[in-house]
């Protein structure tokens, strides 16, 4: 199991691997916290480093009917991993079944596979090792040659994680990703908190929706002094018409009011302020990620008992791409980097000729449901053949573990080997074209596109 071949059908696919194998990581989307990259802080089990933070974990244990008392209830840890352990042979051709013995191989030596009969046993060995001062945050990053880390972070987020990092640790650069999502959650629970929680921090007023764009301007800028040079939205619907200021600012008005609102005052806010994030963007320098189309919270009972972003989500295909964005990308022709990352197969087409009439429009990473070594392939092959590969923006782990970094991007990288290594035997391009652009791909790519202004 996963010896020299894994994912490499060809002997020319194993040449571009060993090319690329050993290059620096670079990560312009992921989901861990800079604040326990800052202290330091390791983890105390296996469950705490590879299931308690991993919805595709949760998921997978849910559709093979584990107790949620086992998943992301009260129970303890060991007795979580034991579980994980039980149904485990069962994920086997899932990627999760991938990473997750990747991460035992590389990180603790463990060949054995995870099930019933050794759950127990690598739980104590690998709490023995995660014990070690080379298993904490900052001795991983650099072992895994971690070069650039982007977290994910929404506006008002206290950055001081990343200023100690940028002073403390220099061997890998953290910065953070603006991602103003809860402010487009107009009228839902919390939303007027995460208002008045942003104009407190700026100290602006932000009762009128000039005010709010004011207080996201300064925010903005917090972020940019910090290294940040993209922000990230999530669109079920990329339904994105130009609208009257005067129309969105009336509606945002009654919902500071606490007044009744449609769901086109709803969606006059969201589309106006997208705008205005955009023109930020546009000159600030940043680039514009998209991610379009997951329905969130799908499962009402699992938002009603562990709320918002517990796992029940899923990919919605009905989205009219070509006509929810064309007043968007036509407005900022020319001015904006737009990196497109669609959750559902049906789309990767549709983005691909969208990128290819908009010369700064991109595709994004394989996302989500898509991660995965099969749909990876039929994605790289489609952007290839539709729009150009040496466009295309790269790999991101979008991982809430620090310790799958390596291990999701040894995935990548492989099926990205074994892509460019068909095609070479295809006749369609040398060998050492193919290396060249596994190389770029794996590694310039993204940190020229992403990273440029960091060196």
């Amino acid at each position: 199991m996963f010896e020299d071949n894994y994912l490499l059908r060809t002997r020319t696919g194993r040449e571009i691997y060993d090319h690329i194998s050993d290059l620096p990581l670079v990560d312009a989307h992921s989901h861990v916290e800079a604040s326990r990259i800052a202290e330091n802080r390791g983890w105390d089990d296996i469950w705490e480093a590879e299931g308690a933070t991993d919805h595709y974990v949760w998921e997978l244990m849910r559709r093979l009917g584990v107790p949620e008392e086992l998943i992301t209830g009260p129970a303890p840890n060991r007795e979580k991993w034991l579980a994980l352990g039980r149904i485990f042979p069962l994920c086997a051709g899932n990627p999760v079944y991938d990473w997750i013995h990747l991460d035992l191989r590389r990180r603790f030596g463990i060949e054995t596979p995870l099930g019933p009969d050794t759950a127990a046993e690598i739980w104590t060995h690998t709490k023995e090792v995660l014990s070690r001062p080379d298993m904490r945050p900052r001795e991983l990053l650099r072992a895994m040659r971690v070069e650039v880390l982007a977290t994910t972070d929404p506006p008002g987020a206290d950055l001081s994680a990343h200023r100690r990092l940028a002073d403390e640790f220099r061997d890998v650069k953290v910065v953070p990703t603006w991602r103003p999502d809860a402010l487009l959650r107009v009228g839902e629970p919390g939303w007027m908190e995460e208002v008045q929680r942003l104009g407190e921090k700026h100290g602006m007023d932000v009762t009128s929706l000039r005010g709010l764009v004011d207080a996201l301007e300064a925010d903005h800028a917090e972020f940019a002094r910090h290294g940040c040079r993209a922000s990230d939205h999530a669109l079920l619907e990329p339904y994105l018409p130009e609208v009257p200021e005067g129309k969105a600012a009336r509606a945002y008005a009654r919902a500071m009011a606490g007044g009744e609102l449609s769901r086109d005052d709803s969606a006059a806010i969201r589309a106006h302020l997208m705008y205005r994030f955009a023109e930020m963007n546009a000159a600030a320098g940043w680039v514009m990620q998209l991610h379009v189309g997951a329905m969130r919270d799908y499962r009402d009972s699992l938002f009603l008992s562990l709320g918002r972003d517990s796992g029940g989500d899923v990919a919605d295909h009905r989205l009219d791409l070509v006509g929810g964005l064309y007043e968007f990308l036509n407005r900022f022709d020319g001015r904006l980097a737009v990196v497109i990352y669609v959750l559902h197969p049906a789309h990767v087409y549709t983005a691909c000729v969208l990128a290819r009439a908009f010369p700064e429009v991109y595709l994004g990473a394989p996302w989500w449901f898509m991660d995965n070594p099969y749909h990876m392939r039929e994605y790289l092959e489609l952007v290839a053949n539709v729009d150009l590969l040496s466009l295309f923006a790269g790999m991101v782990t979008d991982s809430r573990k620090l310790l799958s970094y390596e291990s999701r991007t040894i995935v990548f990288r492989r099926v990205l080997a074994d892509t460019l290594g068909q095609m070479v035997e295809e006749g369609r391009m040398s060998l050492p074209m193919a290396q060249k652009l596994a190389e770029h791909l794996a590694y310039r790519r993204p940190k020229e596109l992403f990273f440029s202004h960091l060196g």
